[in-house]
Order: C-alpha cells, then sequence, then structure tokens
C-alpha cells in the first residue's frame, strides 16, 4: 500500500505516518509532498492507494491540488487534513471531489478512511 502525504510541516507529516502506520498491519510505502505542485507530480509517478492533504500549502493549496489529482485520475482518494474545520471548507473539499475531510483536532478519524481503502 501506498500513502502520499502532503504537508508543508515536517512534524504534521511524522504525526500522520505514525498514525497511519500504527492504523494499517500491511507494509506502507510513504510519500511525501511538501507542496501542490509537487504532489501532483508524485502522484502521477506512484499513484498512492490514498493522499492526506493539507489544504494551507506554499503556492498551490490542497483544494488546487486535489481538483488536478481527482480530474486525472477518477479513481484517486484524497482526504483532505486540515486545521480549519468549517462548512465552507468541507463543500470546497467535496466539491474538489475529496473522498473525506478531516479535522487535525481529531487524526484518529484517519482510521476510518483507511478501512475503506483496505477493504
Amino acid at each position: 500500500m501506498r500513502i502520499m502525504i502532503v504537508d508543508d510541516h515536517i512534524d504534521m507529516r511524522r504525526v500522520l505516518r505514525q498514525i497511519v502506520s500504527k492504523n494499517v498491519k500491511n507494509d506502507v510505502d510513504f510519500i511525501e509532498c511538501m507542496s501542490g505542485e509537487e504532489a501532483i507530480h508524485q502522484y502521477s509517478v506512484h499513484k498512492p492507494s490514498i493522499v492526506l492533504m493539507d489544504i494551507e500549502l506554499t503556492k498551490m493549496n490542497g483544494f488546487e491540488a486535489t481538483k488536478i489529482i481527482c480530474d486525472s485520475d477518477s479513481e484517486a482518494k484524497v482526504v483532505i487534513v486540515t486545521s480549519y474545520d468549517s462548512l465552507s471548507f468541507r463543500k470546497k473539499a467535496r466539491e474538489v471531489n475529496a473522498m473525506g475531510f478531516i479535522s487535525k483536532d481529531s487524526l484518529s478519524d484517519i482510521h476510518t478512511y483507511l478501512q475503506t481503502i483496505i477493504k
């Protein structure tokens, strides 16, 4: 299983890696990206099982990167993982075809999405 983590903060990428590792019994290859542009490129190279995408990134935000990824691959599974938990951001996540939305205050919810992918 390949999981892409897109966040411009190394500490948050580390936390997400730890959470995923605790919740997945299979071997996981992690692809880490610091920007939306890098995520788009790495997605096309690695075709990860799931992408955990932050919103606030340099240059291109996570919504824009998610839209491009989902438009290029209708099977893409992108979950927005953000500090900004608002109805408008949740709506925007649906508009760009993200499969889910997780507040960084509720990172344990990642387990739910991982179980959907593993099935």
